[in-house]
């Protein structure tokens, strides 16, 4: 397949729908995620597909399946273990005191893809439950993959799925057998929520949250894209939240909306905010 008419067409439907820049050496990934869609519509190579539909335009359904088929729904439980570690360890013993009076914890993992990194999150509480006994713990998860977000909802992964990033504790201690499955456990599942979001959208989040993480997705967005949902994750963040981006990720260049935290990689503070420091709640 040779970049033309067809792949200028889903390129830019991608950076209309989802912010996504698509590079013209992206060429064999566009071959590979759209080739069931293209069979699918009686089409034999993808390129002629893609010619099609830049011949005849695309329908709000199609649209949704194309860009679907084009995301990246990578992940896996307590992914670069690093960012997990820094939450149990730093910040949210420094958040149980800051929030002490509210006994009130808001956390949103915005490209939850099919929930591993909501449920990890979970399972640090699930962990340390006497020292959260009383609290409010709202974990949401959201993402632009409405597939990706009913199978989070399900709360069901495959062997292969819990044996990356997951000890045999862990996998004993919050999931149960289900058929071929592993179902996570009620008590982890409460604590998450989860909703279609696409982060060049609209937000109706409710309140602002604590800790945002939004790690491994805008390393895909065009430089005015990024800056924009920085600025909008900004403005639903705490004033002494903390915003965790993906070790390949850097407001640097981008957004003087945070700082850096030098000591721990990937971890920001709103502009004004120096870290370690919690202010309590208002």
């Amino acid at each position: 397949m040779a970049p033309d008419a067809g792949f200028d067409c889903l390129s830019s439907l991608l950076r209309a729908r989802a912010g996504i820049e698509l590079a013209r050496n992206k060429i064999y990934l566009v071959e590979s995620r759209l080739g069931p869609l293209a069979r699918g519509h009686g089409f034999v190579s993808v390129s002629d597909f893609l010619k099609h539909l830049a011949r005849t335009g695309i329908g709000e359904a199609l649209a949704t399946d194309l860009v679907e088929a084009m995301l990246n729904n990578e992940t896996f439980f307590f992914r670069d273990i690093q960012p997990f570690d820094m939450l149990k360890e730093r910040i949210l013993p420094q958040l149980r005191t800051a929030r002490a009076a509210s006994r009130r914890i808001r956390i949103w993992s915005a490209a939850a893809s099919t929930g591993q990194e909501p449920y990890s999150i979970a399972m640090l509480f699930a962990e340390d439950s006497a020292s959260w006994a009383g609290w409010t713990i709202d974990i949401v998860g959201t993402d632009i993959s409405r597939r990706a977000i009913t199978r989070a909802r399900s709360g069901l992964y495959s062997q292969f799925e819990v044996q990356r990033g997951l000890s045999i504790h862990r996998l004993m201690a919050h999931f149960e057998k289900s058929g071929e499955h592993w179902a996570v456990s009620p008590e982890i599942r409460a604590k998450v929520r989860f909703q279609t979001l696409n982060l060049l959208g609209p937000w109706t989040l409710g309140a602002p949250f604590d800790i945002i993480l939004c790690r491994n997705v805008l390393m895909y967005f065009a430089h005015a894209c990024k800056q924009d949902v920085l600025t909008r994750i900004h403005r639903q963040l705490s004033p002494d939240g903390k915003l965790v981006l993906g070790a390949a990720e850097t407001v640097l260049g981008v957004s003087n909306a945070f700082v850096p935290d030098w000591q721990n990689r990937g971890l920001y503070s709103p502009t004004g905010i120096q870290p370690p420091t919690f202010a309590r709640a208002v």
